[in-house]
């Protein structure tokens, strides 16, 4: 299974494309920081993830802002060049103001 759950602040918001079949397409990049268990002792984790939407999603990401937080879901892929992954936002869920991110 390839399902990605993600509570991250969106960092950078490319420019609306389209693709081959007329559809929207937004590049963006999402960063998440939190404390995670590993081996029974905490550890920090901090990342950034290149992301796409296609569709209506770009609005609803839009609407949300650079430095806004959501739940991400979706799943993982190849770049089209092959070099790393990238993940294909499906849905989004708006974060409240004063939720820290964990």
């Amino acid at each position: 299974m390839n399902h990605l759950v993600l509570q991250a602040q969106l960092s950078e918001l490319g420019l609306v494309r389209y693709t081959p079949a007329g559809l929207m397409a937004l590049d963006c990049c999402l960063k998440h920081e939190s404390q995670v268990q590993e081996a029974g002792k905490p550890r920090k984790v901090a990342m950034e993830l290149k992301a796409v939407v296609i569709g209506e999603m770009g609005k609803r990401l839009q609407s949300l802002g650079l430095g806004g937080e959501a739940l991400f879901t979706g799943f993982l892929t190849t770049q089209r060049n092959g070099r790393g992954v990238i993940f294909h936002i499906t849905g989004l869920e708006k974060c409240s103001s004063n939720s820290a991110i964990v």
